[in-house]
């Protein structure tokens, strides 16, 4: 390089654009500021779980799951009855879980759960994905989480829980198996209408075991853990389809099903449990019952303990015993005036407005069982159209319409008159017709015995459980009527009476000297007096002046101290003559339990209802067996309870009764019906060797039943159509002749009345003691002490 050649100086570094210069500052401080809040969030993450750690809730008794349980309340054959409790589930072991159930569930809820430690990392970046590409929202959240958060922790969304959220999800991986953990998420979820737990699921919304449900109905119930109201197949059916169509096509992605499999459950059809099951067995009564008795033992643990309450009952004679007494009294509705429809809506002319109306009034007036609510679409004097909640439209014609027909009249009272909006009650007829009817105000009660025992086969309390919970078989106090009779008659055989007696039916007046205020002139049913006849005749043919003749022979003070060997109070029954009418109180139970003391040869016992009561396990908590009938105190001698069995055996046969041996063809059956003073109360109560039966019908506000209403043909009834099926396959009993019995020309007698003695005649020639002849008026005795004059004036009136 030659000294000529001019220096060359370097070029200054080009500056950075003030427009571009600035950005960049301002995204490297936003950086910087990122980063250091990143590290600030990871160092309290870190920190808060350190914090947290310590203070998550011990979970060690997961390893024993004991989640809560409601009592159940069972038949003597295992026939769930009643079930108490917040929470309905039935804990079911995971090895007795279906796979379909658990497929469904995994398919839709976590089908990576075997793979995965507790928290999905696939599922997490997936479900941010598509939330971020907001075409359908996902959750991220694994089986493990949910029940973490389930037994845990609250449903609030925070920061905070999350974290706790996971940190439990982590300790429950550590501690469980993966089943464990499955176990108690297929139990604990809430699935609605107070249904934990799929076991529990598959009851209510199917009526079925979980153990015998196909895929569809196990896709069904896999929806249900994320919006159980949403995807509830009850209330929201579409909904519900809908997402259990989508689930049976996660499981065919899954693996878990075929292809022909997944088609066969779309197109099958899902049958849900109504409340009209004719699997249910109606016997809420008795439940009810148990559960005060569980109660009173174990206090408000009883509902969350899991207890198992087996009791006496039959279930299908309960359920004989409910469709008996229900039939009972419609058909004594039927006799009855038409009160009207239970409502009026006014119907718009547009069918889907009137749909939605129809749907809303119905809501109101739910089913009675088979007495079905629908509202009338048409109405003229020869036809009734009416629609259902369901949209089904009836039709009731010719003899249907006969129960309305005052309301289907020009000239009835607008509250009665059927038109096009009435709310009505319809039921399906044996012909598969529709008979409009109404409900009834009418109550009624059956109670069915083992008399060896006191053991409770059947007991239905009133017509509907629901409508009235009152129950009639315990706590109604009723005037027994006639049907009280056979305990004033069994204090006479002690009296030197026989069944030969022969007492007179002729008319009886009382001053009021006697009755300590109005004079009282007793009368028989039919107005007739048929003059003298046998003590067995008397009973038979329901005679009140004979029945009124014995008691004053026995005396009421000797016959009131008699019938408390029964079980009756006897402070219930004062003693004076109105009580051989049965003007005293009774309750069904009580003349059931007493009837069996003629039934078992002579022994009180006490009525009994559960029999066993285990835990969850199965582990037996109590255990009761009732001694042999032989070990009961005795109320009354074997022969008085036999020949009582023997007069009680002609009521079934010859008398009042008679339609029950006629009915049921065999001989050992005994009873008596019983009809109060203006037909108030309806009795019959009955037995056969094995089994004690009472039936009672009446108004809960005492009033008459009607000029022809009788225990014989309201009562009646209902006790034949039970016995038809609890005597099926019972051989006939012959009870054997009991030591000091004898039978002389067909008759039977205590041995020492046999041949002479005893009391041949009650009310002829000079009649009684006191007892005036002829017109038959008592000449009064001392009057009663001025207290009981009003006590006694009302039972006379009576």
């Amino acid at each position: 390089m030659t000294s000529s050649e001019p220096k060359r100086t370097p070029e200054p570094p080009r500056r950075m654009p003030a427009w571009l210069r600035w950005p960049l500052l301002v995204l490297a401080w936003l950086a910087g500021l990122c980063a250091a809040a990143a590290l600030a969030a990871v160092l309290a993450v870190a920190i808060g779980l350190a914090v947290a750690y310590p203070n998550l809730p011990d979970i060690s008794e997961l390893a024993d799951y004991r989640p809560k349980l409601p009592l159940r309340v069972y038949s003597t054959e295992g026939a769930l009855l009643g079930e108490f409790g917040e929470e309905r589930r039935n804990l079911t072991p995971i090895e007795d879980i279906p796979p379909v159930m658990t497929q469904a569930v995994l398919a839709i809820e976590d089908a990576r759960f075997f793979q995965h430690g507790g928290v999905d990392y696939k599922g997490v970046l997936r479900a941010a994905l598509a939330n971020l590409g907001r075409i359908k929202s996902q959750g991220a959240s694994t089986i493990t989480m949910q029940v973490a958060r389930n037994v845990y922790l609250s449903s609030e969304k925070t920061f905070t829980r999350k974290i706790y959220e996971i940190l439990l999800t982590f300790k429950l991986e550590h501690l469980l198996t993966k089943n464990q953990i499955l176990e108690i998420y297929m139990n604990q979820i809430y699935l609605g209408n107070r249904a934990y737990g799929f076991a529990a699921a598959a009851e209510t919304y199917f009526g079925k075991p979980l153990k015998s449900i196909t895929v569809a109905e196990a896709a069904m119930l896999a929806g249900l853990p994320k919006a159980p109201s949403a995807y509830n197949p009850i209330s929201n059916p579409k909904r519900a389809r809908a997402r259990q169509l989508h689930i049976i096509d996660r499981m065919l992605e899954n693996g878990f099903i075929t292809a022909e499999q997944a088609a066969e459950a779309r197109e099958e059809p899902i049958r849900l449990r109504s409340s009209t099951d004719s699997t249910r067995i109606h016997a809420q009564y008795v439940a009810e019952m148990a559960r005060q008795l569980i109660f009173a033992q174990y206090g408000p643990e009883a509902y969350t303990r899991g207890l198992n309450v087996y009791t006496t009952l039959n279930a299908g004679e309960q359920e004989v015993a409910y469709q008996a007494l229900r039939q009972g009294i419609m058909d004594y509705e039927r006799r009855q005036h038409y009160r009207g429809p239970e409502r009026f809506l006014d119907l718009p002319d547009s069918p889907a407005e009137a749909e939605e109306a129809i749907d809303d009034a119905l809501a109101a007036h739910p089913d009675n069982g088979d007495v079905l609510a629908a509202v009338a679409l048409e109405v003229s004097p020869k036809k009734i159209v009416a629609a259902r909640a369901d949209g089904e439209r009836l039709e009731i014609t010719g003899e249907g319409l006969k129960p309305a027909q005052s309301g289907l009249s020009d000239k009835a009272p607008p509250n009665i008159r059927l038109r096009r909006g009435a709310v009505i009650r319809v039921v399906q007829t044996p012909k598969k017709t529709w008979e409009i009817t109404q409900l009834p105000e009418v109550e009624g009660a059956f109670v069915a015995i083992d008399p060896r025992s006191g053991a409770i086969r059947a007991l239905v309390g009133g017509f509907d459980f629901d409508k009235n919970k009152f129950n009639h078989v315990t706590q109604a106090w009723r005037q027994p009527g006639s049907a009280f009779k056979p305990f004033i008659y069994s204090a006479a055989l002690e009296k030197g009476f026989t069944p030969a007696t022969v007492i007179n039916d002729a008319p009886l007046f009382f001053s009021a000297g006697v009755t300590g205020g109005q004079p009282w002139e007793p009368k028989n049913y039919d107005g007739k007096y048929d003059g003298p006849m046998t003590l067995r005749a008397g009973l038979a043919r329901s005679k009140n002046l004979v029945s009124i003749r014995i008691l004053q022979a026995v005396g009421p003070k000797t016959a009131q101290q008699w019938v408390a060997r029964f079980g009756f109070d006897a402070d219930k029954h004062p003693a004076y003559l109105p009580m051989a009418l049965g003007a005293g109180s009774v309750t069904p139970m009580q003349m059931a339990a007493a009837y069996s003391v003629f039934a078992n040869g002579g022994y009180r016992i006490n009525p009994y209802l559960i029999t066993r009561v285990t835990d969850h396990k199965g582990r037996i908590l109590s255990n009761y067996q009732p001694p042999a009938t032989e070990e009961n105190p005795r109320a009354i001698d074997a022969r008085n309870a036999f020949v009582m069995g023997s007069l009680l055996q002609e009521v079934t046969r010859s008398g009042t009764a008679a339609r029950a041996q006629s009915t049921l063809k065999r001989p050992d059956l005994y009873g008596k019906t019983g009809t109060t003073n203006d037909a108030v109360d309806a009795w019959f109560a009955g037995f056969q060797p094995t089994v004690a039966a009472v039936v009672w019908i009446g108004y809960d506000t005492p009033r008459n039943l009607g000029s022809r209403e009788t225990g014989g043909g309201l009562s009646l009834p209902v006790w034949i159509r039970f016995m038809d099926k609890a005597l099926k396959g019972v051989p006939v009993a012959e009870p054997p002749v009991p030591a000091g019995v004898v039978n002389v020309s067909g008759e039977w007698y205590y041995e020492e009345y046999a041949r002479s003695g005893g009391i041949s005649s009650v009310g002829l020639e000079a009649g009684l003691p006191g007892e005036e002849p002829g017109r038959g008026a008592v000449v009064p005795p001392a009057p009663p002490p001025v207290e009981e004059r009003n006590r006694i004036l009302d039972l006379f009136r009576q």
